[in-house]
């Protein structure tokens, strides 16, 4: 099932939260709106697509520190600052810090509207990559003891069966039939093939 994205606006401005909320509503958003840095923390899961429109100035936490707690905390989701008191200097900060946009207050709200789509679209990227890698190392998981350890020898760049059966105190017969299932498991037909599938699902031979 898929996800719909979540456009979190927090920022402390009632009033400006509420027609933001209100006209990303209307266009078919999906909207949650926190008043501080510290409701949104605690209440949000920071899970699933979508986007975070993030004010600098708030009482209590800044902007600044809940986007490095949610950097803490491991959340992928895009940031577009928000800030009536900016400098070149904090912009700069934000956007080396991962933040997709820094919008100087008062915000035309079809540009917001623009940039939420932009981000909510990375969003999207992301969450597909991260399906796509769960779902390969789901592949990996899946084998046995003994093919995990033949394919580790395999990425390690020991490709010959009789070395790997040495090694491994084996029968080459039976190195060539878990190194067959493991392939098969895989989807992979040869060395390069398994390398590049491990690479892109983050999985390492242990040293």
């Amino acid at each position: 099932m898929t996800v719909r994205p979540l456009v979190r606006i927090v920022d402390d401005d009632e009033a400006l939260k509420a027609s933001f909320v209100l006209l990303l509503q209307t266009m078919g958003w999906s909207v949650a709106s926190y008043p501080d840095g510290r409701s949104f923390l605690d209440e949000d899961t920071l899970a699933g697509p979508g986007c975070v429109v993030l004010d600098v100035r708030m009482p209590g936490m800044t902007g600044l520190e809940v986007q490095e707690e949610m950097i803490r905390r491991g959340s992928v989701l895009p940031v577009i600052f928000l800030s009536a008191h900016g400098s070149i200097s904090m912009a700069v900060h934000t956007l080396q810090q991962g933040a997709v946009d820094f919008l100087e207050k008062p915000v035309k709200p079809m540009d917001l509207v623009q940039k939420i789509s932009a981000a909510v679209a990375k969003s999207l990227e992301i969450c597909a990559d991260e399906s796509r890698r769960a779902a390969l190392i789901r592949r990996f998981e899946s084998l046995t003891p003994r093919e995990t350890a033949i394919v580790t020898e395999v990425l390690k760049g020991n490709d010959a069966n009789k070395s790997i059966a040495k090694l491994l105190g084996l029968e080459v017969s039976t190195v060539k039939m878990h190194r067959a299932n493991a392939f098969v498991k895989l989807d992979v037909h040869s060395p390069a093939e398994l390398t590049r599938l491990a690479f892109e699902a983050g999985w390492h031979a242990e040293a």
